[in-house]
């Protein structure tokens, strides 16, 4: 698994900087600065991307393998008087904060400076903090619940805990995707429902086309951080509602954000979400199960597992989601494409569905060109001229 972290570093570092000719197709739709600026928007995530991943690993490898992380843990637990769950605790919280550390001048950069210099942030610098503390926060509380556990299920059940470990992670996936949309999401962004009768009648026509009740249509305040445009699905069951990025509404035409919402509403009815929910579920199992084994090639016999076993599962699970890429987007582009042609069809409308294609790239400054590599490793989703073709050769 190192070979292969190092060979998709090097790879993707190296088609980031050397990005290959543009595609000729391309210029069909985009003009020759509209490519030149998406790459070079695309630059800059990329490198900061991949250099945080890569330092990251750096880091976690000189810890694990230099033996800090052992030492650290010794000592830790000896200023709790030598309690093993104390230490734990005290490690995992020095562990979370040094990593912070390290990865922050990427995600300020990436996510603060970068997006300002191209006029698509609207955030102001104490709100991009507030945000920042507020997830820090969740992420720091949540995950320190679940490493608890993981070591209660070590010390409880040695040879079976991998199992539990992915049954409990498989239950909060699901309680996430009903409780994230009505709990966490309100605590960054205002929600309120949508007041047009237009809006509100389409989406409800659409859904009704689609065989998908929609009880809720709710419009965030995204441009309190961003120009960007989208809409999404959320929630499961009595949770599930469709919300609209201002944005959308205020910068794309009636015909387009019926596009988008027929196009978000066509992954439920496919069921992308309790596929892709599904997906996750399983490759949860056979990912726990790996750590398993390698936790056992890896460390001598114990009667239970020492308190730096984290900094090795945070290696691995940093290793293996960065090589899983390819497989996870993979997924995701085929869902994409297969959404893009029943939103047509529930639409009526190809025409609304390839202006919505170049104008949300042109307006997000996409890479409309990006080189193989990087689209089979990193894209979610298609690029927009195959996505366009895929939309114009469809038959249904």
């Amino acid at each position: 698994m190192t070979l292969l972290v190092g060979v998709f570093s090097l790879l993707f570092l190296w088609y980031t900087l050397f990005p290959g000719r543009v595609a000729p197709e391309t210029l069909h739709y985009f003009n020759a600065a509209q490519v030149a600026k998406g790459r070079e928007y695309a630059l800059g995530q990329r490198l900061v991307f991949i250099t945080g991943f890569m330092v990251q690993v750096a880091f976690l490898f000189w810890l694990v393998f230099s033996g800090r992380a052992a030492a650290l843990s010794r000592w830790l637990q000896q200023l709790t008087g030598g309690s093993y769950w104390a230490g734990i605790v005290l490690f995992f919280i020095v562990l979370w904060l040094l990593l912070q550390l390290i990865s922050l001048p990427f995600t300020l950069y990436g996510s603060y400076f970068w997006q300002h210099r191209w006029g698509f942030s609207t955030q102001t610098w104490g709100s991009w903090w507030l945000d920042y503390l507020k997830g820090s926060g969740l992420d720091i509380a949540l995950t320190l619940v679940g490493v608890i556990l993981l070591f209660w299920l070590m010390g409880r059940w040695p040879r079976t805990w991998w199992f539990l470990a992915a049954a409990c992670l498989s239950v909060w996936l699901v309680v996430q995707s009903y409780l994230w949309p009505v709990l966490v999401s309100p605590l960054f962004n205002r929600f309120t429902p949508a007041k047009d009768p237009a809006v509100v009648n389409m989406v409800q026509n659409l859904g009704e086309k689609a065989g998908i009740p929609v009880e809720q249509v709710l419009v965030m305040d995204a441009s309190r951080r961003t120009t960007k445009a989208n809409a999404y699905f959320a929630g499961i069951g009595h949770t599930k509602r469709i919300v609209l990025y201002d944005t959308l509404l205020k910068n794309y035409s009636p015909d387009e954000v019926k596009a988008v919402v027929a196009h978000e509403m066509a992954h439920w009815r496919q069921g992308h979400i309790v596929k892709g929910l599904i997906m996750g579920i399983l490759g949860n199992f056979l990912l726990w199960g790996l750590l398993f084994f390698t936790l056992r090639a890896t460390l001598p016999a114990h009667l239970r597992y020492p308190i730096y076993t984290w900094a090795i599962v945070m290696l691995f699970f940093l290793m293996v989601s960065f090589v899983c890429s390819p497989v996870q987007n993979y997924v995701s582009r085929q869902m994409e494409k297969e959404a893009d042609q029943v939103s047509v069809m529930l639409t009526g409308d190809k025409q609304a569905a390839v202006r919505l294609q170049v104008n949300l790239a042109t307006k997000n400054l996409s890479d409309v060109s990006p080189p193989a590599f990087i689209e089979w490793f990193s894209f979610s989703h298609p690029p927009a001229v195959t996505r366009i073709n895929s939309i114009l050769m469809d038959q249904r």
